[in-house]
């Protein structure tokens, strides 16, 4: 029996502890149901491919995206290679998900007539991967080549917002006075786009491991991006960096298979086709295609000339999730670094506040 509370403080910030880490993790799946269901649940549709069988045709485009790009598939495989304590974490927060969408007290599922459905152990993993898979460099990658295709070479910098040596981003470190009692103060730039709901859930997590105030990811357990431990603080800044390829490719059909052509000649590729079902519309067949260098997200039936995506997630089967405990768990800037070091997706930079305040135990006060 999962033991564990929340309360709220007078802003309506859930306090949450529990006995244990998966306590502690089940009250947060509770939690954000309770404040977010229907931004979770869509985030989690989002992942499977699955809009337009709640919300109608218009979300084709996004399922079929979303279908060959293999999103919920690489949930899964990164969860499979999971430590076994990160595992134990994440289905405790999904259980905590599962009993408290029966309960869910959200005018959205009433006013388009959808009901939740269960969550999967993998699903938190989906809904991370969902927020960043349009995150870094290949959209503006297709953008840049359409613009180069449809008006000529070097119109690009025509839409250019910035030039080229003022490109940058916001994270700031403020020194404090340890002797004054006034701590370091630091500030990050996720790089969010304006969003309702918004994006992140301010919650507080206590155990006895640690006593975390911070950032959640509605539909993520513990707090990735931003967090406060008492002695040590994180924040992120998106890095903009390019971490994701994108390739032409050549296809051709033999014999009903896929082949691709790569240096040496021909060669079969792995392929299904999936369905997907569309609410006041005929269901909608996608093909799903992944060559050596990733899946495929666009093709042209008529000349088999395609793009496929490589990703460092779904290369290496690794999201970066096995960071977040150990983060919570920080205690010093170390600790923090050394956590890091299994993230994966996105790539941020990080700032980290050591608190040097005399007297300063480690603990949040009441708000």
């Amino acid at each position: 029996m999962r033991r564990g509370a929340a309360r709220r403080n007078q802003w309506g910030i859930p306090h949450m502890w529990g006995d244990t880490v998966e306590d502690l993790a089940y009250v947060q799946g509770f939690t954000a149901v309770t404040d977010r269901a229907w931004q979770v649940q869509t985030e989690k549709w989002r992942s499977e491919g699955r809009l337009a069988e709640r919300l109608g045709p218009a979300h084709v485009p996004w399922d079929r995206f979303a279908r060959r790009v293999r999103l919920d598939d690489t949930a899964r495989r990164c969860f499979q290679r999971l430590l076994p304590e990160t595992r134990r974490w994440i289905e405790a927060y999904v259980d905590g998900v599962n009993d408290a969408l029966p309960h869910a007290d959200a005018p959205e599922f009433g006013a388009t007539g959808c009901a939740p459905d269960p969550w999967r152990p993998w699903s938190p993993l989906g809904v991370f991967l969902v927020q960043h898979i349009l995150f870094s460099t290949f959209p503006n990658k297709l953008w840049r080549a359409h613009v180069s295709a449809t008006l000529g070479p070097g119109a690009g910098a025509l839409f250019a917002m910035e030039g080229p040596a003022g490109a940058g981003s916001n994270a700031w470190a403020v020194a404090g006075d340890p002797g004054a009692g006034r701590p370091t103060v630091i500030a990050g730039d996720p790089h969010r786009v304006l969003e309702l709901p918004g994006i992140y859930q301010q919650v507080r997590l206590s155990c006895p491991e640690f006593d975390v105030a911070g950032l959640a990811f509605p539909g993520v357990p513990g707090v990735p991006h931003f967090g406060h431990a008492g002695p040590v603080a994180w924040a992120v800044t998106n890095a903009m960096a390019d971490y994701q390829d994108l390739y032409r490719e050549r296809l051709r059909r033999r014999d009903g298979r896929i082949e691709v052509r790569e240096a040496d000649g021909w060669t079969a590729v792995p392929h299904h086709v999936e369905r997907i079902a569309v609410r006041g519309g005929d269901p909608v067949e996608v093909e799903i295609i992944e060559t050596a260098r990733g899946p495929v997200i666009d093709v042209d039936r008529t000349t088999g000339e395609a793009i496929s995506l490589r990703t460092p997630t779904r290369v290496d089967g690794d999201l970066g999730f096995d960071a977040l405990l150990p983060l919570l768990r920080a205690r010093r800037a170390g600790d923090v670094a050394e956590a890091l070091r299994d993230w994966v997706e996105p790539v941020n930079s990080v700032l980290v506040r050591r608190d040097l305040v005399r007297g300063a135990r480690g603990r949040h006060t009441d708000d």
